[in-house]
């Protein structure tokens, strides 16, 4: 067996058969990169239906509509405190002061509390308008090529054709418009 017929036998055992033996072996130590992202794409695709059944969903009954009452109720009640505070600095300087010096006695721990609960709240409530907004989005998309139809539509009925008369400019009455008389007197 010359040269050729041990290069030829080596390579047909590493690539031979329709299998690649140095990539198979890779994937012992590394993960197949195109099957991960295969893998991680699936993943996403079915947790993304899964919310989207979940925010679509009909709220009919009247927890529901109580709740989502509920949760519409904090951002305006923390703005309008945080204004009512400012006035009552201005209208009861002493009554204000004794309340923050009550406030100060408040421990730390109690204030990172409440910074994290604030603070989830606010942010998952940004992510729920933001999947909103993008899904809204979406579907104003999807109309853009009816638009577009409709628009082409109207601009074919609006054309004038050749075989129509051009309107005489003189019929248009000035109702009392003195630069629109002026105009038709110049134009004869």
């Amino acid at each position: 067996m010359g040269m050729n017929g041990i290069v030829g036998s080596l390579l047909g055992l590493l690539f031979g058969s329709g299998r690649n033996v140095i990539a198979e072996t890779a994937e012992v130590f590394r993960e197949n990169a195109e099957a991960q992202a295969t893998r991680e794409a699936g993943m996403q695709t079915s947790a993304l239906q899964q919310f989207g059944t979940e925010f679509t969903s009909n709220r009919s009954s009247w927890f529901d509509r109580f709740i989502d009452g509920l949760n519409r109720i904090p951002r305006p009640a923390l703005a309008l405190g945080t204004l009512a505070l400012f006035v009552a600095a201005m209208v009861d300087p002493v009554w204000f002061a004794e309340r923050m010096a009550g406030i100060a006695l408040v421990p730390d721990p109690m204030w990172w509390l409440l910074t994290a609960i604030v603070g989830f709240y606010f942010g998952a409530r940004h992510q729920v308008k933001g999947h909103q907004f993008r899904r809204e989005i979406a579907a104003s998309m999807a109309e853009v090529p009816g638009v577009v139809q409709q628009i082409r539509d109207i601009d074919a009925v609006g054309t004038p054709s050749a075989s129509l008369p051009a309107p005489d400019r003189r019929e248009v009455d000035a109702g009392g418009n003195p630069a629109l008389a002026a105009w038709q007197a110049r134009q004869g």
